[in-house]
């Protein structure tokens, strides 16, 4: 199992490093609120732009709740937004990297495409038949704000590459590192100890297959890249490529916790058109790989898996997993850490936050607050749902940042 994991983490350590420096790239240098500003108004042309937008993006799917709602409340449209949603979990650059190195590159390149092409549908319906979109316009400049993220326009080049690199490489690592290694592990176990012909009668029936992996994907939390060595290691042990496809597609995309926000931000038919269409896409490019595509572009062996170790390790590839579990061990257990030491007075306020599901949420909450006057320390505790704040703030003025970030807050 060791020697499996081992294997697996060679083969994709170089494309997530290389992912999260473009992620990091892509979060500094490129504004926000310019997303906002040309997303509004309705047919598919927001919907496309969205789409395009959200592709590259290396957010989860709760991880962009925040950043869709705020580019709502800024004036994008329902549709732009609800293609935002659709098609920015289910992919991004780290992980369109990772697809690549593990799966090859017909996943790699019809991942993106399926992700394109679904929320391009889905926000284009919603933009259709919501008939109450146009009150939404464009809101305060103070508004803006809460979705510009860490692009400054002022600094300058070498300390926009500092915070690239720093959200690239921890704040990021932070937000889907967890999931990372849980799907290794979870692809590590079903390669080493679940037989060969386990999934032999599922993959007879490639339909079936995919309906139980929808069943498994949706109510499920994985990040698009953990979701990549399970996908592989279920196409090794005989489930078919279109099945494993779903699986990538569906388990990202949504998740229970991402469609109960959508539904009470934007309402139920937006909802129903974001959950829908990313059942029909995934169902429907699964076929389209089944039964339409040549086989031979998806064919996988276990030469996928990685490096044989028992012919040495491949230098590079080590050293960059060695780099990507340093910065694990960093994000995911010396940060939260320091962060507990933070300093903050006995006569520090406390705040029930909702809406937090991942580090990346965490994040986004605590720069809300930390742009509040009078905020001197905060302290934002994901597992608990609670924020803890010094200084002498105005709470109805905190709660609003709060919630202009995406989230829900309340005084205790």
């Amino acid at each position: 199992m060791l020697q499996s994991l081992l294997s697996m983490l060679n083969g994709m350590s170089p494309y997530i490093l290389l992912g999260f420096l473009i992620a990091g790239i892509i979060h500094v240098f490129v504004p926000r609120s310019a997303m906002a500003r040309h997303l509004s108004g309705r047919g598919w042309k927001p919907s496309l732009k969205a789409a395009l937008l959200g592709v590259p993006l290396p957010l989860c799917s709760c991880g962009v709740l925040p950043t869709a709602i705020s580019m709502r409340r800024n004036g994008a449209s329902r549709g732009a937004s609800a293609s935002f949603l659709i098609a920015t979990p289910q992919t991004g650059v780290d992980s369109i990297a990772a697809t690549w190195s593990l799966l090859g590159p017909a996943f790699a390149i019809v991942r993106p495409v399926a992700a394109l092409v679904t929320a391009v549908a889905g926000g284009t319906f919603v933009s259709r038949y919501d008939r109450d979109d146009d009150a939404a316009s464009g809101s305060a400049d103070k508004e803006m704000t809460a979705i510009e993220g860490d692009f400054d326009s002022h600094s300058g080049f070498g300390v926009r590459i500092v915070r690239a690199l720093r959200y690239g490489f921890v704040n990021l690592v932070g937000s889907i590192g967890g999931w990372l290694v849980v799907g290794l592990l979870i692809a590590a176990v079903i390669t080493v100890y679940v037989p060969d012909d386990f999934f032999t009668v599922l993959g007879r029936t490639p339909i079936l297959s995919m309906l139980v992996a929808l069943v498994v994907a949706v109510p499920m939390y994985v990040c698009a890249t953990g979701s990549i060595p399970i996908a592989l290691a279920l196409v090794l042990k005989g489930l078919s490529p279109g099945t494993a496809f779903v699986l990538l597609m569906a388990g990202p995309a949504v998740n229970f916790a991402s469609y109960t926000l959508v539904s009470r931000e934007m309402g139920r038919r937006a909802a129903a058109a974001y959950l829908g269409s990313i059942i029909v896409g995934a169902l429907g490019f699964g076929l389209v790989i089944d039964y339409l595509l040549p086989q031979q572009w998806f064919a996988l062996t276990a030469m996928h898996i990685g490096h044989d170790c028992s012919a040495g390790l491949p230098l590079f590839p080590t050293i960059c997993s060695a780099i990507l579990v340093a910065l694990l061990v960093y994000s995911l257990i010396i940060a939260k850490l320091i962060n507990k030491k933070s300093n903050i007075s006995d006569m520090a306020k406390e705040y029930v936050i909702t809406g937090m599901n991942c580090p990346h949420c965490q994040a986004a909450v605590t720069k809300s607050i930390q742009s509040v006057n009078g905020v001197t320390g905060v302290n934002v505790d994901l597992k608990e749902g609670k924020a803890t704040v010094d200084g002498q703030h105005d709470s109805a003025a905190l709660i609003e940042a709060v919630r202009l970030a995406g989230f829900d807050a309340k005084s205790i």
